[in-house]
């Protein structure tokens, strides 16, 4: 549905790290998205492979798990030119240097089998290139400092309820000095929750369409938060048609469709 009625040319697959997820069962959670990996490719998607580090913040927590992940996953898929590898979603509450370090470790195991394929950094305050937290000179750290390595974009995310124009202005002035990609973004609350702010997600959008960065809505789920883009239930009912869509869903799909 996505890459036929949706039109669209991107899936990022989300492996929360903790909280239930990757660490708790290795192979059977590599299994499912080595599943997700063929199957978007068969359709003709870019596929983003997150690793999606968030609680505890601090990416070199997550070190040993990130090399054993992304050691499979490489060597099984570097043949494929559509992957592009997200190795840490949203550092927080962590300095620059950790994450620089993190970074420098983790993408010499993808190097080792692809040597290509695009690999996006997340940045300190949630992915906010460091505008988020307090002290943090925004991304001029990055600048100044950036991670070693060829084909290498920086992680930037916004939701549009939570963030106006003092967060578009910071984005294009960053985009500016960096290759940028918005791997998850949404038009509600930063929790994924609340009201819309569509005014504001046109507007995100639109300056996301001038500086020609790449992005990813969240999310593309039947969760019960405003973020899922099917009704609750619509996955356990394997119904999926236009009246199954939210107004979220709805909204992303218009735009997505219309080639923005």
């Amino acid at each position: 549905m996505l890459a036929t009625d949706w039109s669209t040319d991107l899936c990022r697959i989300a492996l929360y790290v903790h909280e239930g997820g990757y660490e708790t069962d290795p192979t059977g959670f590599l299994a499912e998205v080595n599943r997700l990996i063929e199957a978007l490719t068969s359709r003709g998607l870019y596929v983003i492979v997150d690793f999606h580090v968030l609680d505890p913040g601090n990416p070199l927590e997550s070190l040993d798990l990130a090399t054993e992940f992304f050691e499979a996953v490489a060597s099984k898929h570097a043949d494929k030119p559509n992957l592009i590898y997200e190795i840490c979603n949203e550092p927080n509450n962590v300095a620059w240097e950790p994450i620089k370090t993190y970074a420098e470790q983790v993408i010499p195991t993808i190097r080792r089998y692809d040597p290509v394929s695009p690999v996006v950094v997340g940045t300190r305050g949630w992915s906010s290139l460091g505008f988020f937290d307090i002290g943090a000179d925004g991304p001029r750290e990055i600048r100044q400092n950036p991670v070693e390595g060829t084909n290498i974009l920086y992680a930037y995310h916004f939701y549009a309820a939570s963030h106006g124009q003092r967060e578009r202005r910071w984005l294009a002035s960053a985009a500016e000095s960096l290759p940028l990609f918005v791997t998850e973004c949404g038009m509600m609350h930063a929790d994924g929750d609340g009201p819309n702010d569509f005014e504001s997600a046109r507007a995100f959008f639109d300056l996301l369409s001038r500086w020609g960065i790449s992005w990813a809505a969240w999310n593309y789920s039947d969760d019960w938060r405003t973020s899922g883009v099917w009704k609750a239930g619509t996955a356990d009912r394997n119904r999926w048609t236009d009246d199954e869509l939210t107004e979220t869903g709805r909204w992303i799909r218009k735009r997505i469709r219309s080639g923005c």
